[in-house]
């Protein structure tokens, strides 16, 4: 009779589906996948402290970003400053309301939703305190969220569009250009510093305490 292993203490690659078994690596190394290199489990000191500093941060500055000037247009004597909650509440009939809709969602309620359910679930761990109720479903909904928090995917495309409009007007960037910028930066480290499987290991040892 064949002995199968505890579906608990394994872990599938999230880019081509391999199966290893889980195993804490040693302070300072990674777990990666031996046919895509994928890291699989990352172990850094204070990572959860980090995270959740990085994720109050990230919070921050969503909301003022959505409110304090991005950009200041001038062209043929003609001036005109907007913010990102402007642009995304400029349609508000016909079809292009869907993409003041999708603007808001995708780069300022879901980035803030996502990281505030990871405040939920990291705070309490970090505290030394139990996780508080429906930790488990927080954190698998905030990992779906991650691929529509798309806050890097504005910031490039801003980028790209500066630069074919600066040769048209005299542009000015505002606060909230720079807390973007800033923003985006802070995104890719906090995810760089996020280990899933830690996390749910966390959980799952508080929950048998």
């Amino acid at each position: 009779m064949t002995n199968h292993p505890d579906p608990s203490t394994l872990i599938g690659c999230p880019s081509c589906d391999a199966v290893y078994l889980a195993r804490m690596p040693a302070p300072g190394e990674r777990a990666v996948c031996e046919r895509c290199g994928t890291v699989l489990i990352s172990t850094r000191e204070n990572a959860g402290l980090h995270i959740l500093a990085l994720s109050v941060a990230v919070l921050i500055l969503v909301i003022a970003a959505s409110f304090f000037p991005f950009l200041s247009i001038n062209a043929a004597g003609m001036a005109n400053r907007v913010s990102l909650w402007d642009v995304a509440t400029s349609f508000r009939s016909g079809v292009l309301v869907l993409v003041s809709v999708s603007t808001v969602l995708l780069i300022v309620l879901v980035p803030l939703i996502r990281t505030a359910l990871l405040v939920y679930v990291i705070g309490p761990i970090e505290l030394g305190r139990p996780p508080l109720r429906h930790a488990r479903d927080a954190f698998r909904i905030a990992q779906e969220l991650k691929p529509w928090a798309m806050t890097e995917v504005f910031s490039i495309g801003c980028a790209v569009a500066l630069v074919k409009v600066s040769s048209l007007a005299h542009l000015e960037f505002g606060a909230a250009f720079w807390m973007f910028t800033a923003l985006s930066v802070i995104v890719i480290v906090a995810d760089r510093y996020l280990c899933s499987w830690s996390i749910w290991r966390a959980l799952e040892e508080a929950d048998n305490a």
